[in-house]
């Protein structure tokens, strides 16, 4: 396992951006692939995106796809979610997860191994 911090969360206005970041603590972060979950008060975490190890290909929710985008610079250590034209309905706390499987089809929870301690995002409207 490994250790990963988010950040970038924050109040938002519906149709605006933001974008969250997640270091991992790791020597090499190029064997993980990299995803981010969300999970908003009384619902399951669920899936938001997930990225490869080398950033080729990514998987959307279909509730983000079109709005959201995840990056990540392997030299930083670092993974991204930009987010823009935000709704309500992505208010949630979201948290960074890594996975040393090389690719995850329908990827869900417990595909991963490693968590972060979340950040929160609120949006109004």
């Amino acid at each position: 396992q490994v250790r990963l911090a988010e950040s970038g969360g924050g109040s938002v206005q519906a149709g605006g951006s933001l974008e969250l970041s997640c270091v991992v603590s790791t020597y090499d972060f190029r064997p993980y692939i990299a995803g981010w979950f969300r999970q908003a008060p009384g619902m399951e975490r669920e899936v938001v995106a997930i990225i490869d190890t080398y950033g080729q290909q990514q998987f959307y929710a279909d509730s983000v796809k079109e709005r959201f985008t995840i990056t990540r610079a392997n030299a930083k250590m670092t993974a991204y979610l930009e987010m823009n034209n935000v709704e309500p309905e992505d208010t949630a706390m979201y948290y960074c997860a890594a996975s040393r499987r090389p690719w995850v089809v329908n990827p869900k929870e417990h595909d991963f191994e490693s968590w972060g301690l979340g950040t929160q995002v609120t949006v109004s409207s």
